[in-house]
């Protein structure tokens, strides 16, 4: 059976990564993941060092993804790195949280569209994350919010004219207020689960995305909206 298809994820590993990989590979596409350890189910693997400087960690990626993909073009790139850290400005870790959110989310999402401008195909995707609550303020998070806050910005840059990317090809992000991961069911026990976004409709979100005529506008940052397990999709100005 021919491949349906070739997909890449950046934090491939991960809660949503994972599952991003499990549903693309029963979907008989081809999946890359990129990430700090190894997606075992992932067609091939390019692991992330975690380099001192940003430029480093772009030189080792794209030469990575090259080796796998060579002169082939991808369907996608799902960019689904990232963390989370709180702390306001008199936070004793402010500083340190903030360099770490970027790295875990501005310096992966900027690297996504690096290897996107390289590989995909005309009329291919990329995503990336943002966060919902990122739209406004984020006092008790100000780490996160500044780097969720700038992948906004990257999106609507990647969606400008002559921004790098291939022809016809979308650049959105998906902004949710909290994934169901087990981390997050760890640490936030007594929360309200029924308004978690499932991770599995993240992938089944990319896929339908996949399609060019099922994708929102160019540049769409998408709020993914739960109540009462079901998710809503709202599209942020």
């Amino acid at each position: 059976m021919a491949l349906a298809g070739k997909i890449l994820v950046y934090g491939g590993k991960g809660a949503l990564g994972s599952v991003c990989v499990s549903h693309f590979k029963a979907k008989n596409y081809w999946v890359g993941s990129i990430d700090l350890m190894p997606n075992e189910q992932a067609d091939a693997n390019v692991i992330v060092k975690p380099c001192d400087s940003w430029t480093q960690q772009e030189d080792e990626v794209v030469k990575a993804v090259d080796g796998i993909v060579g002169s082939d073009k991808i369907d996608a790139v799902l960019c689904v790195a990232g963390g989370w850290a709180g702390g306001n400005a008199a936070a004793k870790e402010f500083i340190k949280n903030a360099d770490m959110m970027w790295k875990q989310s501005v310096w992966t999402s900027a690297i996504s569209a690096a290897v996107a401008s390289k590989y995909l195909k005309d009329a291919g995707l990329l995503v990336l994350p943002g966060a919902a609550p990122a739209v406004s303020g984020t006092p008790g998070m100000m780490g996160y919010g500044m780097a969720k806050a700038a992948i906004h910005q990257l999106i609507k840059s990647l969606a400008g004219k002559n921004s790098g990317l291939p022809k016809d090809s979308s650049a959105l992000a998906i902004l949710p207020v909290t994934l169901d991961t087990p981390m997050n069911r760890k640490f936030m026990s007594e929360a309200d689960f029924s308004t978690w976004t499932k991770l599995e409709f993240v992938a089944e979100l990319f896929d339908k995305w996949l399609a060019p005529g099922s994708r929102p506008d160019n540049g769409s940052l998408i709020k993914l909206v739960t109540k009462d397990n079901k998710t809503e999709l709202v599209s942020v100005e």
